[in-house]
């Protein structure tokens, strides 16, 4: 699977680290959205403050794990997990 350039300018190493993977009170910055993602999806994600750069935090998972609750800024949203599997991250410490 490849990924769109990144904000950083350059294209995550394979196996990256994507927002689906933090665990619960983990820290991230958005680098960029995977490939496949389309258009119209990658800029809903943009507009919810989902942008390279934005730090995210994982707040709690649904009972059955899906979907999943992250804090952007001052406000949360619940994203898929297909959704976070598409966005590319990087932890901060």
């Amino acid at each position: 699977m490849r990924s769109r350039v990144l904000a950083t300018g350059h294209e995550p190493a394979s196996g990256g680290l994507t927002l689906a993977d933090i665990q619960r009170g983990q820290r991230a910055r958005v680098i960029g959205y995977d490939e496949n993602v389309e258009p119209s999806a990658a800029r809903r994600l943009f507009d919810l403050g989902l942008f390279p750069g934005v730090e995210v935090t994982m707040v709690r998972r649904a009972p059955l794990r899906d979907p999943v609750i992250f804090r952007v800024g001052d406000y949360e949203i619940a994203l898929r997990g297909v959704q976070s599997r598409s966005i590319h991250v990087e932890v901060v410490s």
